[in-house]
């Protein structure tokens, strides 16, 4: 069946939309070597068939929205590991046309949302978590710049920018999207009621509020309990449709390259995120397709 009747935008004016979860937790347990630099991109390079298969597997489990496995592949980083230019732009096609295979093969309607990660993630030292990388506005929108555009030519029925953990990477991305004229939706991710770089949500969300490219705007790779308070400070300074895709509540420890999880997952009131505003709603790293399946047996889901 084609992979969606209409752009995501005009359904999300309809009704709660159902994202994937972990693309990397999936790889994991399907066997898959994430180790190295390149994390869930060494998977899209030596093993294209598992990232289907994960794809799938959130399809199956009732995903409306597949994110690509792009998410830490960028330029540089991969020239570091002899990937060239040409390579690199293949591989940001490769993610794209995977998701894309498998949504098609979906017994329901299924978008694809090609992952566009921070400039922290392709560092792969959990800066996306820290942000304040150091760089100005326009080298930001140089590296973000070619990411994009790769994106945009496999034909992504919409762009993920998401953890982004400073709002001075926002603005560089969101210039980008104005350049292209390209739909995405914009994502923090979010400690203590600030943005992983410790700015104040309000102004944070405030700079996408009045962007036309931006179709819906929130939080992602946090824990629960940060998302509803985000949702409102998001809700308070504009009316487009707001998204949360959390984990379990885990930290990453970049020292040791692992999670340091909750002793129980943190409750989800996916009810008082919708009451909020919230249209896109699923799950980010280590949530896997057993949750986004009783995600999608919620009421209004």
């Amino acid at each position: 069946m084609p992979r969606a009747s209409g752009p995501l935008a005009e359904a999300l004016g309809r009704r709660t939309v159902l994202l994937d979860g972990g693309l990397s937790n999936q790889l994991a347990a399907q066997g898959c070597d994430l180790s190295g630099g390149l994390w869930s991109g060494r998977v899209l390079v030596e093993r294209p068939d598992q990232v289907e298969a994960a794809h799938t597997a959130y399809a199956r489990a009732g995903a409306e929205v597949l994110i690509t496995a792009s998410y830490q592949v960028g330029y540089e980083a991969f020239a570091a590991h002899g990937h060239d230019r040409a390579a690199t732009t293949a591989l940001l096609h490769r993610s794209v046309a995977l998701a894309a295979r498998a949504a098609e093969a979906a017994d329901h309607e299924v978008w694809v949302a090609a992952s566009v990660g921070p400039y922290g993630a392709v560092l792969a030292d959990g800066s996306e978590y820290r942000g304040r990388y150091g760089l100005s506005g326009r080298e930001l929108a140089a590296f973000h710049r070619p990411r994009i555009e790769a994106l945009l030519d496999a034909g992504p029925d919409v762009l993920a920018v998401e953890t982004l953990p400073d709002p001075d990477e926002a603005e560089a991305v969101l210039a980008v999207l104005a350049e292209t004229g390209a739909r995405a939706w914009l994502s923090y991710t979010v400690a203590n009621g600030r943005t992983r770089s410790g700015h104040p949500l309000s102004e944070a969300f405030a700079l996408a509020a009045q962007a036309p490219q931006v179709i819906a705007l929130g939080v992602n790779c946090c824990d629960p309990a940060e998302v509803l308070p985000a949702l409102e400070a998001a809700a308070a300074v504009t009316t487009k449709p707001l998204l949360a895709y959390p984990n379990d509540g885990s930290v990453w420890e970049a020292a040791t390259g692992t999670w340091r999880a909750p002793e129980a997952m943190p409750p989800w009131p996916t009810a008082a995120w919708r009451r909020t505003g919230a249209r896109l709603v699923g799950g980010c790293c280590r949530i896997g397709p057993a949750r986004i399946a009783d995600l999608a047996r919620e009421p209004d889901m």
